[in-house]
């Protein structure tokens, strides 16, 4: 199961499980479409791999399997992808 991460990795803005604008890699490293959009080749900083947009949760399962809360951010993405 996805963890829903609740954050841009890069610009560290909230993406809630409802949020269309999240992308993911198979690690879930998580990022706005706007900085995905940054990325050469649409790829992730990180592991190189495909980004595409995260599935959205149905609100009605959020109870039994809610999104993560832990924050990643990684502290050098801002500056290299600006």
């Amino acid at each position: 199961m996805l963890e829903i991460r609740p954050n841009c990795e890069c610009c560290d803005r909230d993406l809630p499980p409802e949020s269309g604008d999240a992308y993911i890699c198979t690690f879930e490293c998580t990022w706005c479409a706007d900085c995905a959009g940054r990325f050469p080749d649409r790829r992730c900083p990180n592991c190189g791999g495909n980004l595409e947009r995260r599935p959205v949760r149905p609100p009605h399962l959020l109870d039994a399997n809610p999104a993560a809360t832990g924050r990643v951010v990684s502290p050098d993405c801002a500056s290299r992808y600006r």
